[in-house]
């Protein structure tokens, strides 16, 4: 909690004080979140439940789609909850709670996505020891290490946070609680965490990045020594990867990676990656990945069999 902080809620200036566009937003990220739900609940439901989806490439994806869900879940129902309500207000400690867990499955995401890289860089780099290195115990190392990395640096930035004195105003420009808007009602002199803050989320964002690069400029390599179905399968798989890797990385690093100022686009661009980057994941995994898709198939002919039973 805040030090010596006489703040005990925040008001949300969110889109618009129009009530007409209220509920406009209302009725489209209610539909969006429940389009992430359904898509991204779909395939961990799949990928669990079908037997021909059992490569560590899936497990980890289904963990990516389950992150992804719950990191929608942070703010898109508050948003909707507001829109409907018109009272945009949080307590701190709700301020406090939100913060975490969005950094907490952002940061996750992050080291997730770096994990899925190097799977693909194991196997198409490395294909005879494949098996070996992505044991079934390695996988469930490196995503338990996706959860504590992402644990660690939400920790790291809520504690930056909050342990500033909060004594007013208590309105920010923006529809959820984040680290540069609120770091703004801080009254002292906040220069030395925002350095902090950037270092923290940076320093994740260049590492993650750079192990990224440098996989991918790996695996291109490699390929060439490949037949040309063999290339085509390779970076048909390499493609929805790093499809979903620019659409997280491109306008996380807009927010993150620059000086604690907040900006008018910021609404829009947090939009793009915390609801419009979850949806679009389950499109670029099921529609470009055959197995997926036959595997959904199978298990809606499943589900259709059992009801008729």
């Amino acid at each position: 909690m805040a030090a010596a902080s006489n703040v005990t809620e925040i008001l949300f200036l969110g889109f618009s004080q129009n009530e007409s566009v209220q509920t406009v937003l209302c009725v489209m990220f209610l539909l969006l979140y429940t389009a992430v739900a359904l898509g991204n609940g779909f395939i961990v439901v799949t990928i669990v439940a079908s037997k021909g989806l059992a490569s560590p490439m899936y497990f980890f994806l289904s963990f990516l789609s389950l992150v992804e869900l719950c990191y929608c879940s942070v703010t898109a129902p508050k948003l909707i909850f507001d829109s409907f309500t018109r009272r945009r207000v949080v307590s701190l400690r709700g301020c406090v709670t939100q913060i975490f867990f969005l950094h907490f499955f952002g940061g996750t995401e992050i080291f997730l996505l770096t994990v899925m890289a190097y799977d693909r860089y194991v196997a198409i780099c490395k294909p005879l020891h494949y098996a070996t290195i992505m044991s079934r115990w390695a996988c469930g190392l490196l995503v338990g290490a996706a959860w504590a990395g992402g644990l660690l640096h939400s920790a790291g930035q809520t504690f930056l946070i909050f342990q500033l004195p909060f004594c007013g105003p208590n309105i920010i420009d923006h529809y959820f609680c984040d680290v540069h808007p609120v770091l703004k009602l801080a009254c002292s002199d906040t220069f030395l965490t925002s350095l902090l803050i950037i270092l923290n989320g940076g320093s994740i964002s260049v590492v993650s990045f750079a192990v990224l690069l440098a996989s991918y400029v790996v695996i291109l390599c490699s390929l060439r020594s490949r037949s040309a179905a063999g290339r085509r399968k390779a970076l048909s798989t390499c493609a929805s990867h790093l499809s979903v890797v620019a659409l997280f990385f491109v306008p996380c690093s807009f927010v993150y990676m620059r000086p604690c100022v907040t900006l008018p686009v910021d609404k829009v661009v947090a939009v793009f990656y915390t609801v419009v980057t979850p949806l679009l994941n389950p499109v670029i995994y099921s529609f470009r990945n055959t197995e997926v898709k036959n595997a959904m198939q199978r298990l809606v002919r499943r589900s259709a069999t059992w009801e008729e039973k």
